[in-house]
């Protein structure tokens, strides 16, 4: 597979650093509220890619973390009166929920931010004792960012928009914030009455993890200092990847992510999604309007991720009426030995599709290979090859729906039948013309007939 990466801004070949497995990094969702489907473009694109990537015979390792201590997580829990262990479970089980029900592969290991607090502790006590971290008076310790030369690379930020002299006086305390109030980034934050409970007990005082610790934290312990991937959506690159980068080769050194990968922004109706609006969907939002996950990870997948897509009712139902164009195929096809993927053969006719995902991963691309060869696909080969891209695309097929004939049309088929039987081409001939005025044609077999819309 090529994939766009964004440190280098070209498009490069993806190679495990062992030669063995590709190992990737997922940023996870932060768990105060249920994830809402700008969220799940990101995870449904890595996904697709990590189900090419394996049909294609590469071994993976893929982690994605949980955030469940951050400032909304302790904000909203504090909020409604419970622990934030157990606030944050209800929606951690709610995000498995939904990816299950978008058919993501679950990660091979999934770590949370609370229960790698010890991890962070010493990270941050490397990042003092290198002299690229300082503790202030409150006990809070940040990361010194002229101690790191290559801040802004991946984000392509010009030293002028950044105001690297505030350390002492204004500093970035927010676990998220814009690139015109940068400074200095919280490691640990000292605690704080609105806290509440959640703290911990650190070299510098109570207090907690800042945001961006996390993921470098984790990313060494499972990974190692140097792996082949970090992903996530665009609006990570800054601060969150920057800061990560940035804290993690200064404490541990190695190369960090070889490759960046991150998925262009999801807009609603031709905007930004927006809760005042109403447009800002959850999968169950859109379920209770009557729309399945699949035609929801259809239309998520239907525009290449590095550019905008526009989520719409008629995207969903465009989706709709194509998995109903593939589900027939699928149907009229269902002889044993289709539904099982191609080990070690071709994809037939449908080799493009699969060899446009490997070319970074153009889905919308893809997505029109296989309409274009349903037409063509004849052999077993061919019919492997089609359930092998459906597989690697992560969709899985409704049951077409029969078709609902008229009263009267179902007469007119009757009778048309009748006439053929009775050798009365005539009559059958005007039966024909009269279902073919009102839209309909029959099909005939040797047992009996099927009525089709024209």
């Amino acid at each position: 597979m090529r994939l766009f990466d964004t440190l280098t801004r070209e498009v490069v070949l993806l190679k495990p650093v062992d030669g063995k497995v590709f190992r990737f990094y997922c940023c996870g969702p932060t768990v105060y509220g249920p994830a809402h489907i700008g969220n799940f473009r990101t995870f449904v694109i890595q996904d697709v890619m990590r189900r090419v990537l394996e049909l294609g015979g590469m071994k993976t390792k893929h982690v994605r973390n949980i955030t469940d201590v951050d400032d909304k997580t302790i904000r909203d829990s504090v909020g409604v009166g419970m622990k934030l262990a157990d606030f944050t479970a209800q929606w951690r089980e709610r995000f498995h929920a939904d990816c299950e029900a978008l058919n993501c592969l679950k990660p091979h290991i999934e770590p949370s931010a609370v229960e790698h607090i010890p991890e962070q502790v010493a990270m941050i006590e490397e990042l003092l004792e290198k002299g690229h971290a300082y503790a202030s008076e409150d006990g809070s310790v940040y990361f010194k960012i002229t101690s790191f030369s290559e801040y802004g690379k991946l984000s392509r930020l010009d030293k002028r928009e950044l105001d690297l002299g505030k350390t002492q006086n204004e500093r970035a305390n927010s676990d998220e914030y814009e690139k015109d109030n940068i400074a200095d980034f919280v490691l640990w934050k000292c605690r704080r009455d609105e806290d509440g409970d959640n703290y911990w007990d650190s070299p510098w005082g109570e207090g907690r993890p800042g945001w961006h610790l996390e993921c470098s934290a984790m990313i060494l312990k499972y990974l190692g200092r140097t792996f082949d991937l970090h992903s996530g959506g665009e609006d990570l690159v800054f601060p969150h990847h920057e800061n990560e980068l940035a804290q993690s080769k200064c404490s541990c050194g190695g190369e960090f992510a070889r490759h960046w990968f991150h998925s262009t922004h999801l807009l609603v109706n031709g905007k930004k999604m927006s809760k005042s609006s109403g447009t800002l969907y959850t999968l169950s939002d859109l379920a209770n309007e009557g729309w399945t996950s699949m035609e929801v990870r259809y239309v998520l997948i239907g525009a290449n991720y590095r550019k905008q897509l526009n989520f719409t009712m008629e995207s969903l139902h465009a989706a709709r009426e194509a998995l109903g164009r593939l589900a027939k195929a699928a149907k009229d096809h269902a002889v044993p030995g289709y539904r099982e993927l191609s080990k070690g053969g071709g994809l037939g006719v449908f080799a493009g599709a699969f060899k446009r995902l490997n070319e970074d991963l153009n889905t919308a691309a893809a997505l029109g290979e296989l309409f274009a060869n349903l037409k063509n696909a004849r052999s077993l080969e061919d019919w492997r090859g089609f359930f092998t891209v459906l597989t690697s695309l992560g969709l899985t097929l409704p049951e077409p729906k029969g078709i609902e004939v008229p009263e009267k049309i179902a007469k007119l088929a009757e009778c048309r039948w009748e006439a053929r039987q009775n050798k009365d081409w005539a009559a059958s001939d005007r039966y024909r013309d009269q279902l073919a005025e009102n839209g309909w044609m029959v099909k005939d077999g040797r047992e009996g007939y099927e009525v089709l819309p024209l």
